[in-house]
């Protein structure tokens, strides 16, 4: 719904109006005194109107075009189109500035921050009442098919080209705490010296106390012993340190990563005393097979394996470029947000179904306190001291409050107790239902009302093994041949999602072989035991 340049951006010269220059100019002297850091760190907004319009290639809209220093020159173009509803500056400078929002995943409610999950359904393309050019829609497209689908139009339109960007940074390999790999650095005459390799490993000192020292150094500056003996190979008192022969050793240690990032190779050969992995052991196992791990790894610690195993190839101790042959992203179960909607500079509420007839502001209110979207207001009232003097306004007598599908957070009042859930159906319940709710690399909205079919799932199940009188029920008879039929349609179901990371599919397939074993009355130890070792990887 608009454009946003950096201050450096050449564009910015150009696309600044006679009018407007005097007031870009004064934005451009102040944000020059700014580093690229502070501004990354810095969430004050700010920014200028340009004086000047784009036009959405989507849409055939005049856009405006803004100067911020949210942008960086550096990064792509120096030049962004804003998305307010789903990045979270964008959404900060459209606040500030009165800009459009307009949301575009299905569900995503933007009444009081960006919606920034990568997944999703793209609904709102184009916004209502506009027609796209081309008749170009995302509407019912995945975030991730939208991006493929949005890149292809650009390209074969002629209106850009795709580009990758790198968000490199320097990562800084130095921590000051005591926990950590310490460097095996001492200083002689100030210039670090390394430790030879033969005496590695250098292991962390006994220290009194875990915080920095009175001066302002690194926990390990309170080890009495951690010098290095430069003559005798090996760590010596403090006291020792002569600027001849003993020397200080360095006070900070290595990050989380450095011991985090290769951690696999070990995994093959862990008990090896002269290196880190033996050349027989990791031409055995080579990489890993499977990785399952957030989104979010990829710009964390997934960057520092792949940078450290192809170190690590090249020196020829890894047999593999790459540490992981696949990756899964698994989705997050999101939580069913609930909101109250306040009427303005009062602290009177009013229900969902009235609020347009007011100036309201929602709010996110704890969801233990709603039931079926309905607020229970004395609950309310005691929730905060804020609210001990609220009043409503009711439709039908009930509050009826909004909603949202979003990530679980504490600030958002949604987070699902999952404690509750184990102690009245138990942990296999949970496990069972986590995996029903939808495809692994898929984020699901939680919602315990499904909860209790896998609930009775494990109970039937349960019935096949036990009478009504909690006898034990399994015999040494043979299978029938409906028995073994329901069971072999069960393997191969299994074994097939299994493969394929399909678990949601595989539990009804479950769900269905025990029903028909239970109308079959199996009671054949042949076929039970193997219901059993079937079931125990989802329901241990």
């Amino acid at each position: 719904t608009f454009m946003v340049l950096a201050p450096e951006s050449e564009l910015v010269a150009q696309l600044t109006t006679d009018a407007q220059r005097a007031e870009v100019e004064a934005y451009l002297e102040a944000t020059k005194k700014r580093t690229e850091r502070e501004r990354i760190a810095d969430r004050k907004v700010s920014g200028v109107f340009s004086g000047s319009y784009a036009v959405n290639p989507f849409t055939g809209d005049a856009i405006p075009v803004w100067i911020s220093d949210y942008v960086l020159a550096g990064y792509g173009t120096g030049a962004i189109m804003a998305v307010p509803a789903h990045d979270s500056r964008d959404y900060a400078f459209a606040r500030h500035f009165n800009l459009p929002i307009v949301p575009l995943i299905e569900g995503a409610d933007v009444s009081e921050e960006s919606f920034d999950a990568k997944e999703g359904i793209v609904s709102n393309s184009p916004a209502a009442g506009k027609e796209s050019l081309k008749g170009f829609s995302l509407n019912g497209l995945t975030v991730k098919e939208a991006i493929a689908a949005t890149k292809k139009f650009v390209t074969e339109n002629g209106l850009g080209r795709v580009k990758v960007n790198y968000r490199l940074r320097d990562a800084i390999f130095s921590r000051q705490r005591y926990w950590g790999e310490p460097f095996p650095v001492y200083y002689k005459d100030g210039m670090p010296q390394m430790i030879p390799e033969a005496c590695l490993p250098l292991e962390l000192p006994e220290v009194s106390r875990f915080l920095p020292t009175e001066t302002g150094e690194p926990p390990l500056g309170n080890a009495t012993r951690w010098a290095w003996d430069e003559k005798n190979a090996c760590v010596t008192d403090n006291s020792q340190i002569d600027q001849v022969n003993v020397f200080p050793l360095e006070l900070s240690t290595m990050p989380g990563f450095a011991g985090s990032s290769a951690y696999y190779l070990r995994y093959m050969d862990p008990r090896n005393d002269d290196a880190l992995v033996s050349e027989e052991a990791v031409g055995y196992w080579q990489n890993v097979d499977l990785y399952i791990g957030g989104s979010e790894h990829a710009t964390g610690h997934l960057i520092y394996s792949r940078f450290w195993n192809k170190f690590l190839f090249d020196l020829g101790i890894s047999c593999k470029e790459e540490p992981f042959a696949k990756l899964v992203n698994q989705g997050m179960i999101q939580g069913r947000s609930n909101f109250v909607y306040r009427i303005k500079d009062t602290n009177t509420f009013v229900s969902l179904g009235l609020k347009d007839q007011h100036d309201v502001t929602p709010i996110h209110v704890d969801v233990n306190i709603v039931h079926n979207d309905v607020l229970d207001l004395d609950a309310f009232k005691a929730w905060r001291p804020e609210y001990a003097d609220a009043e409503f306004i009711l439709e039908d007598g009930k509050y009826v409050c909004g909603w949202a599908v979003e990530k679980m957070s504490k600030s958002m009042y949604n987070v699902v107790n999952p404690d509750y859930i184990v102690e009245t159906y138990g942990a296999d319940t949970l496990r069972l239902y986590e995996m029903f709710l939808g495809p692994i690399n898929q984020s699901k909205p939680w919602d315990s009302n499904g909860i209790d079919g896998c609930f009775r799932f494990l109970r039937e199940c349960w019935n096949l093994f036990f009478d009504k009188n909690g006898e034990w029920a399994v015999k040494e008879e043979a299978a029938t041949k409906e028995n073994l039929k329901s069971l072999h349609k069960l393997i191969k179901k299994v074994t097939e999602d299994i493969e394929t990371f399909s678990y949601n599919t595989a539990i009804p397939a479950f769900m269905i072989a025990t029903g028909e074993l239970a109308q079959q009355k199996c009671v054949s130890r042949e076929v039970l035991e193997k219901l059993v070792v079937l079931l125990a990887p989802f329901a241990p």
